[in-house]
């Protein structure tokens, strides 16, 4: 009689067990922002990154030099390539570029009922190069928004997205307050853009919010151990604050994709949204402060500076 049992320990024939991450993003050749700051995330997470380019920029650590966008229909193709083959377990968007790409992309995270969507809404890079066409923002707010389970702006994102100006934290609670109305979905408003401190706003909808433990005196003590203890949460209701002080660091080209792709890879962990960004929080933070130089402007973070230190994953 045949035996039709498999030998386990044979290479390629065991069990799947390490999670996904797909991330939707321009590229960046000098290695410090978009799909390279995502996988350079991803790895350092112990997670399986994959990409969807849709844009190819010509930058460094100086600035965005062109962009030319990817044809949406290749965008498309990309995604049904990764999604027929190997379905990732979360997903985080980053530069679109146009009304054109950001259409077939929420076509196909609705075709493939695709799970933990970050959407980090990439307006302008960090020296102020435009990254989305001015008429894709309103495909951004009413086609893709809704889908995420959470959204990452920055203040000026923040601003562009709900016509609210930011000077004070006030003014975060009311723009993170707009626009959680209007998507129906969670949103960390990053500070990094503000004066002061870096602190950042997590509002969270009525019903993610009862899943919540912030509420309890100590709920959150040790939980962030493994990234290294920096970062303090202060939440009730629908909100929390995550509290640190600003590192002193030019270096700071990619924190807005390295961030989002970290609270990926907690999301697709099985973490819910206010530990996968209070981690990522703390994660992005230590790769600021590992001071890595590279190159002649805003350099990059020490995305690997988990891996560096301790020759483990920082999950």
């Amino acid at each position: 009689m045949e035996n039709n049992s498999k030998d386990l320990s044979k290479p390629g024939l065991m069990p799947c067990i390490r999670k996904k991450v797909l991330t939707i993003a321009g590229s960046d050749c000098s290695g410090g922002a978009g799909i390279q700051a995502d996988l350079k995330t991803m790895t350092a997470y112990g997670i399986y990154g994959m990409s969807v380019i849709t844009a190819i920029t010509v930058q460094n650590t100086k600035g965005v030099l062109k962009s030319e966008p990817v044809p949406a229909e290749t965008v498309a193709e990309q995604i049904d390539a990764v999604c027929t083959d190997i379905m990732p377990d979360a997903v985080k968007t980053g530069m679109l570029f146009s009304e054109e790409i950001i259409d077939v992309v929420s076509q196909k995270i609705k075709e493939y009922n695709l799970k933990n969507i970050v959407v980090d809404p990439v307006f302008v890079s960090t020296s102020g190069s435009q990254l989305l066409e001015p008429q894709a923002a309103e495909a951004l707010k009413e086609k893709l928004l809704p889908l995420a389970v959470l959204i990452t702006p920055n203040i000026p994102e923040a601003q562009a997205l709900t016509g609210i100006t930011i000077n004070n934290k006030n003014d975060m609670l009311l723009a993170a307050s707009e626009l959680c109305k209007k998507s129906g979905t969670n949103v960390l408003i990053k500070g990094g853009h503000g004066t002061g401190g870096a602190d950042d706003l997590l509002y969270c909808t009525e019903e993610t919010a009862l899943d919540f433990a912030w509420a309890s005196p100590g709920a959150w003590a040790g939980f962030i151990e493994n990234a290294g203890d920096i970062i303090k949460v202060e939440g009730n209701g629908r909100k929390a604050w995550f509290i640190h002080e600003r590192v002193d660091t030019k270096n700071t080209h990619g924190t807005g994709c390295t961030l989002s792709s970290a609270i990926a890879c907690g999301l697709a962990s099985g973490k819910d949204i206010a530990v996968s960004a209070a981690l990522a929080k703390s994660y992005l933070t230590n790769a600021l402060k590992a001071g890595l130089c590279i190159g002649h402007g805003n350099g990059p973070a020490d995305h690997c500076w988990n891996i560096n230190r301790t020759g483990t994953s920082c999950m």
